[in-house]
């Protein structure tokens, strides 16, 4: 797929800004290398990435159709003092390219996390064509993952979600 087309595409999705729930059951749809593509049947069937890095982090980046945009989640057993619905400032520097945004703390099976919602269609590209992000928050770096596939994991992130619709 073109780079023209992922921008399209990430633009027409990310119209609009919400906090996305997410579900506890997904459905495999495929796998890129590194990351595993699946849909997401509460999100009205968004298709995201999702793989485990070294750190004991499992990262998620998908589309949520129903509400028009998309999202990075992030879940690690060390982080734990996340307080469920709390708001945090973060910052998501991309090779050295920085985006403030807010997450808000959430649990998936016991596991903190972090959900930060987003309809700046730049930022889904910069993940797809970036080597490494690295999140921190007002006390320092949370993690840093290596972003090795994503841009083919996005391609098919796009081709799954055209096909659920």
């Amino acid at each position: 797929m073109k780079t023209t087309a992922i921008a399209s595409t990430i633009m027409m999705i990310c119209a609009a800004a919400s906090s996305p729930l997410h579900a506890q059951t997904l459905e495999s749809w495929g796998a890129s290398d590194y990351w595993d593509v699946m849909v997401d049947p509460s999100l009205g069937d968004g298709c995201l990435i999702q793989s485990e890095f070294n750190d004991g982090s499992i990262v998620r980046i998908g589309f949520d159709p129903t509400q028009g945009g998309a999202y990075v989640t992030a879940f690690n057993m060390a982080w734990g003092e996340i307080e469920e619905g709390g708001i945090y400032s973060v910052l998501f520097s991309l090779d050295g390219e920085d985006y403030d945004a807010e997450a808000q703390g959430i649990y998936l099976k016991d596991v903190p996390g972090a959900d930060i919602f987003f309809d700046n269609p730049d930022f889904l590209f910069d993940l797809a064509v970036k080597q490494t992000m690295t999140l921190y928050t007002e006390d320092g770096e949370v993690m840093a993952i290596d972003l090795t596939g994503s841009y083919q994991a996005l391609e098919a992130m796009i081709e799954c979600q055209d096909e659920m619709g």
